[in-house]
């Protein structure tokens, strides 16, 4: 069952991150970007790892797409300042996503308890934080300072040129 559920999930993940490439309108696409990020944290949560998935949901669907959304409305989209925004439209299908997401969610938590053969482990946070800053600590850092150069780098392209 878990691993239907898994495959279900990672179908709706790679098609909600299609989904963003091939629709036209920004706010549609972050719909399906929120969609692919809460389908990535059941992911997370059906590999055994429930400290990861929260971080998912509250960091990256949570605040980050808040962030998204906020820049959509300062830069206003709209093709006119008189045209209404067609959103209804757009929001069938993530909102589609997102409930079938429920669905698995609900599936996942609620059923009775696991058969001999499927085997769940739980990573808590001690074990994520000794992993990370033990075990894989150059790689943490290179990302961070990788990171870091693509942050400055974006500040630098961003500016405008004075003369």
């Amino acid at each position: 069952m878990y691993k239907l559920i898994f495959y279900l999930t990672a179908v709706i993940a790679i098609g909600a991150a299609g989904a963003i490439l091939i629709v036209r309108h920004p706010v549609h696409a972050a719909l399906y970007l929120i969609a692919s990020l809460l389908a990535l944290a059941l992911l997370f949560f059906l590999l055994g790892a429930p400290l990861v998935a929260a971080l998912q949901v509250i960091l990256y669907a949570g605040a980050i797409m808040v962030l998204f959304l906020f820049v959509m409305m300062v830069m206003d989209l709209r093709p006119a300042s008189n045209e209404r925004l067609a959103l209804p439209k757009g929001w069938r299908v993530p909102t589609l996503l997102v409930a079938a997401l429920a669905v698995e969610l609900a599936v996942v938590v609620f059923q009775a308890p696991l058969s001999g053969d499927e085997i769940w482990v739980s990573v808590g946070p001690k074990a994520v934080g000794q992993s990370l800053f033990g075990t894989y600590l150059i790689a943490v850092e290179v990302a961070a300072i990788l990171l870091l150069a693509a942050l400055v780098a974006v500040l630098y392209l961003s500016r405008r040129s004075r003369p």
